[in-house]
Formats: C-alpha cells, sequence, structure tokens
C-alpha cells in the first residue's frame, strides 16, 4: 500500500530525510512520537471561546504552556469506505490532558491530501506538501469544507485559520522536530506549538480503536 504521503508528493518524496521517509512511508503499520512541546501557545483572548468550542470534539487546542509532554500516534488502516487513512491524533498532557484529532486520506478527485479534523469529521482541509532544502516536510492547509448531515459547504476564510506545519529531523539531537502555526487572515495567530519527539514503529497490525473516528465522513 504506497503511502498518502508518496501519493501526493510524487518524486519529491525521495527528497524528504530518510528518517521522514520512515515515518511517512508506513512500511509497516504505525508510527507513535513521544516528546516535549517546548511551546504551546494561543493567540490574544477572543481566541480562547472559540478554542474551547473546537476542544469539544478534538477539532482545535485550548492549553497552553511550555515543556508539555506530548505524543502523536499516526496508524495507517483502510477504513470503513475502503480508502488508505492515517490517523494523527495529538495528546498534549495538561494539567488537563487535551487530544487534537485528525484522520487523512489522499483524495485523487482533488489532488491532495484530505485532513478530516475532529471526532466526527465535521470539517474537511485540503492539504498541500512540499519538501524543503534541507528534506524537511512542509504542510500547508487549504480549502475547508464544512460537512454535517444534508449541510455541505465551503467555509469562509474569515472564520478558518489556516496551519503550516513543518517537520524535520535533528541529526545532532537525535529527534524529530515540528513547528505548528495556525492563524486567521485577519485576526492573526489562533494557537501553535512547537517541540522534538522520538518514533517508535509498531508492527504488530493492531491498530487501537481510540485512534479512529467515531464517524467517517464520505464526502470530501
Amino acid at each position: 500500500m504506497t503511502s498518502i504521503f508518496q501519493r501526493a508528493l510524487g518524486d519529491d518524496f525521495g527528497r524528504l530525510h530518510p528518517q521522514l521517509r520512515r515515518r511517512f512511508g508506513f512500511e509497516g503499520i504505525g508510527c507513535v512520537g513521544t516528546g516535549t512541546m517546548e511551546r504551546v501557545w494561543h493567540g490574544r483572548g477572543f481566541t480562547r471561546p472559540f478554542l474551547r468550542l473546537g476542544a469539544r470534539r478534538h477539532i482545535l487546542l485550548p492549553g497552553h504552556g511550555s515543556d508539555i509532554p506530548f505524543t502523536i500516534e499516526n496508524y495507517a488502516y483502510r477504513d470503513s469506505l475502503g480508502r488508505e487513512a492515517v490517523s494523527f491524533v495529538r495528546t498534549f498532557a495538561f494539567e488537563r490532558p487535551r487530544r487534537w484529532d485528525a484522520t487523512m486520506i489522499y483524495s485523487p478527485e482533488r489532488g491532495c491530501v484530505v485532513d478530516y479534523l475532529g471526532t466526527h469529521q465535521h470539517v474537511a482541509v485540503d492539504l498541500h506538501l512540499s519538501v524543503d532544502d534541507r528534506g524537511g516536510l512542509l504542510i500547508r492547509s487549504g480549502e475547508q469544507r464544512f460537512h454535517e448531515g444534508p449541510l455541505h459547504f465551503r467555509i469562509p476564510r474569515l472564520v478558518t485559520g489556516t496551519a503550516e506545519v513543518r517537520e524535520s529531523y535533528d541529526e545532532e539531537a537525535g529527534r524529530f522536530r515540528i513547528d505548528v502555526e495556525v492563524t486567521n487572515h485577519r485576526f492573526g495567530p489562533l494557537f501553535g506549538y512547537h517541540g522534538t519527539f522520538t518514533c517508535s514503529y509498531p508492527e504488530d497490525g493492531h491498530v487501537p480503536d481510540a485512534v479512529r473516528p467515531v464517524r467517517e465522513q464520505a464526502r470530501v
């Protein structure tokens, strides 16, 4: 099974650092990262109610702090619709642990990775991938759509956040580095985090039920 990241990047996948190729190639069944976020932050006070609302279904991240223990659980599996899906379940060990969930697929229709946010996949986001000069992975979000029952519409930029994710591998430290920033084009920074982690690669074929969404969305 060719990973969704290989499909999205094409020949550029070979330009990734070898450790990133392993992490996103999914030759086994999963990749579990454990580390520390040096800083988790959010924007100005008015962003907090929106972040808390989104946190109810693991769509947004309301916490903040320094040196926050962190895990990310990536498992590749076939979903109930027969698509290759990859879980992105991030857990931040604040005083009250917070999760930020997503499930990614590759959409031939849209020609990119589609990221379903949250436990119920209400929001679908186009992701555009590229490789930087040092073999790091850059992910930028694009159009966002809302799905709920008969409702299906494009979300206006005014109320969305644009995400930029940078992943790299630090040879000297022997750790992955990640930097995430979510901004709104009018209101500025919403939230983000940066830190480091190491990875293990379980190959027992087991995908934990806890990383699967409550509901899977057919529409992209």
